[in-house]
């Protein structure tokens, strides 16, 4: 199987890489067929390129298959270099960035850098990934901005603050003296009706595996019915769910602190931003294809 195209691991790799348009079409096109072009529709292998429209056409049925085709950059009339350079600029900057942070950065308009920000924003869910398994932490959580219409723990008296369900993957390894230790894995954030039983389960079942050992609180809304399927561990108060509140403490941190608050009908977008960042903060620069909508069709973090 031929290796898909690497990506920069310095910002000095970037800028000689990525300065000319031609050579981002050209990573586009590895990216997509990284074993040489094949047409979707005959299978032909041989092909012209059209590189102002960034397009191949199939020598032996014509037909033109866009290498943006499935990316973010497909039918937009930014230049590649400049969608390049903000993937870059986001998923590298490790608090994350700000439109007006990467306005700055890119020399464009806060429009502009609004505009692409949050599209990239939208491109780092894939609903094709999977859930989290083995042992979970889950809680809610308040976070800053108009409540409107819900109901449930907290909120009701709460009146500037939304309400949002989080779950987190508790790891357990040894340490190189023999120890156990405990890490975060992978994070889950939904913004959230309702802290009932109702709305628990619907969170549950679209994050979690049936089976999974779930720790809990002493909260009425993780009822039978609700956690029907897997396996219930109350915790005590004093040390349930470490890791998710570690979790909640560094979102409220970043929010109020890189995005000084975020308005409530956005709040989903920073979540998954929250989401995204968290789950590959070992692996920041593969996150750069990710965002381009360049990796790998496959289930993911």
């Amino acid at each position: 199987m031929v290796a898909r195209p690497d990506f920069p691991k310095t910002l000095k790799e970037f800028r000689e890489r990525f300065s000319q348009e031609d050579a981002c079409f050209e990573y586009l096109a590895s990216s997509r067929w990284p074993e040489g072009f094949v047409c979707p529709r005959c299978g032909g292998q041989a092909c012209w390129i059209k590189t102002r429209r960034f397009e191949h056409k199939c020598q032996s049925c014509g037909q033109q298959i866009s290498a943006t085709a499935g990316t973010l950059m497909h039918g937009s009339h930014f230049p590649l270099r400049e969608w390049f350079w903000a993937a870059y600029l986001v998923a590298t900057h490790t608090p994350g960035m700000s439109a007006t942070q990467l306005q700055r950065q890119m020399g464009c308009s806060y429009k502009t850098a609004w505009y692409l920000l949050h599209r990239l924003r939208r491109a780092m869910v894939n609903e094709t990934r999977s859930r989290l398994s083995g042992r979970v932490e889950t809680d809610e959580v308040i976070i800053g901005g108009p409540v409107r219409g819900k109901r449930g723990r907290g909120v009701t008296a709460a009146q500037h603050g939304t309400l949002v369900f989080g779950a987190v993957e508790v790891i357990a390894y040894t340490n190189k003296h023999g120890g156990y230790m405990e890490k975060a894995g992978r994070l889950r954030l939904t913004v959230a009706p309702r802290a009932d039983a109702g709305s628990i389960r619907r969170f549950l079942e679209k994050n979690v595996e049936p089976g999974t050992e779930i720790g809990t609180d002493q909260w009425k809304g993780y009822s039978t019915t609700a956690l029907a399927g897997y396996r219930h561990e109350h915790q005590h108060p004093e040390t349930h769910a470490l890791h998710i509140h570690r979790a909640f403490g560094n979102l409220k941190t970043w929010l109020n602190g890189t995005h000084h608050g975020v308005d409530p009908k956005y709040l989903q977008n920073y979540l998954d931003e929250c989401v995204f960042r968290f789950n590959r903060r070992k692996t920041p620069m593969a996150a750069f294809q990710t965002l381009l909508g360049l990796a790998t069709r496959s289930k993911s973090p």
